[in-house]
C-alpha cells in the first residue's frame, strides 16, 4: 500500500506541478499583457517570416482578432491551471480510496493536462508554427518553449492516466 501511494502522490504532484506553471504563465501574461501580445501580434501578421513567402496570404493583420486571439489563449491557460489543480485536489481527496475511485478522480487531471497539449501542440506547433510560418521568424519564434511544455505535459498526462489498478497490482 505504502508504494501505491508513493505512486498516487508523485502523480498528484506532477498535476500539481502543470497547475501551478499554467497559473504562473497565465498570471504574467495578464500583468504583463503588452509583451505577449506583441508575439501574438507579430505571429498572426507574418511580419518577420522569410521575404517573398508565398504563404503570407494568410497573415492577419486585424488588431482586433489579434486581441481575441491572445484573450483566449489566456482564457485556455486559466482553463489549464484551474482544471490541473483542481484535479490535483480531487485526487488528493482520493488518495486513500480504492483504485476504482482514485482512476474515476482522474477526470479533472487529465482535461486539465489534454487543454494543455491542444493550447501548446495545435495552437502554438500547428497554428502558430505551421500555419503562420513561425518558425521562420528569428525573433517571434516559441516553437521551442511549446515543445517544451508539450513534452511536459505529455509525459504527466501519460503517467497520471494509467490505472491505478495496474500499480496496485504491481505492489502486490
Amino acid at each position: 500500500m505504502e508504494k501505491s501511494l508513493a505512486i498516487r502522490g508523485s502523480k498528484i504532484f506532477l498535476v500539481s506541478g502543470i497547475g501551478c506553471l499554467t497559473l504562473v504563465v497565465a498570471f504574467n501574461n495578464v500583468v504583463d499583457y503588452q509583451s505577449n501580445f506583441l508575439f501574438v501580434q507579430h505571429v498572426m501578421s507574418m511580419d518577420t517570416v522569410y521575404p517573398g513567402n508565398v504563404l503570407k496570404h494568410r497573415a492577419i493583420t486585424e488588431p482586433l482578432l489579434h486581441s481575441i486571439t491572445y484573450g483566449l489563449i489566456i482564457f485556455t491557460e486559466f482553463v489549464i491551471a484551474i482544471s490541473c489543480l483542481s484535479g490535483a485536489l480531487r485526487l488528493l481527496q482520493h488518495i486513500k480510496s480504492d483504485a476504482a475511485a482514485f482512476d474515476k478522480a482522474k477526470f479533472l487531471s487529465v482535461l486539465g493536462l489534454s487543454c494543455g497539449f491542444g493550447l501548446w501542440f495545435f495552437g502554438f506547433m500547428v497554428i502558430g508554427g505551421e500555419w503562420f510560418c513561425m518558425w521562420q521568424s528569428p525573433d517571434w519564434n516559441g516553437q521551442e518553449s511549446a515543445f517544451r511544455f508539450v513534452v511536459s505535459i505529455v509525459l504527466v498526462l501519460i503517467y497520471v492516466a494509467q490505472s491505478d489498478k495496474i500499480a496496485a497490482s504491481a505492489t502486490t
